[in-house]
């Protein structure tokens, strides 16, 4: 996906844990969406981390959206999603994306990866892998208003 690009809708969902969100339920606020899989030591690191930021722009309207992107068969076990999400607390909507029918629209090929949306719906900063996180802090105050 290119900056700018409005975002996608996220239709084709195989289920919805916490909530099923539409493009239009989030319109007019600062979106994250955060691609992750049960497979991925790194993605579960950052979930508590997600939690964290979940929280403290909660005032600013930040609307976290997960997407669990299978990376095998194994991954594709619904039941074994929805412990992890238990597990590591993660409360906002939680789309499991076993046809990969979200992953494609934001042709998405990583985990973890982050899409960030300001309040127009345009694409504002992407980041994949290790450093996503670190690197989305200065974007994330600048969608927020954030002075820093």
């Amino acid at each position: 996906m290119r900056l700018r690009t409005e975002m996608p809708e996220l239709t084709g969902a195989t289920e919805w844990v916490n909530s099923e969100i539409s493009k239009s339920d989030v319109a007019g606020k600062p979106v994250l969406v955060h691609f992750w899989s049960i497979s991925c030591e790194m993605c579960k690191k950052s979930l508590p981390d997600i939690n964290e930021m979940r929280e403290k722009f909660k005032e600013q309207e930040l609307q976290l959206i997960g997407i669990h992107m299978p990376r095998s068969e194994k991954d594709t076990d619904e039941e074994a999603v929805k412990e992890t999400i238990t597990k590591y607390e993660l409360v906002h909507p939680q789309a499991i994306d076993n046809q990969h029918s979200i992953v494609e629209a934001f042709e998405n090929q990583f985990v973890p990866a982050f899409y960030l949306f300001d309040q127009e719906g345009k694409l504002r900063h992407r980041a994949a892998g290790e450093k996503a996180l670190s690197m989305l802090q200065n974007p994330l105050h600048r969608v927020l208003g954030i002075k820093e």
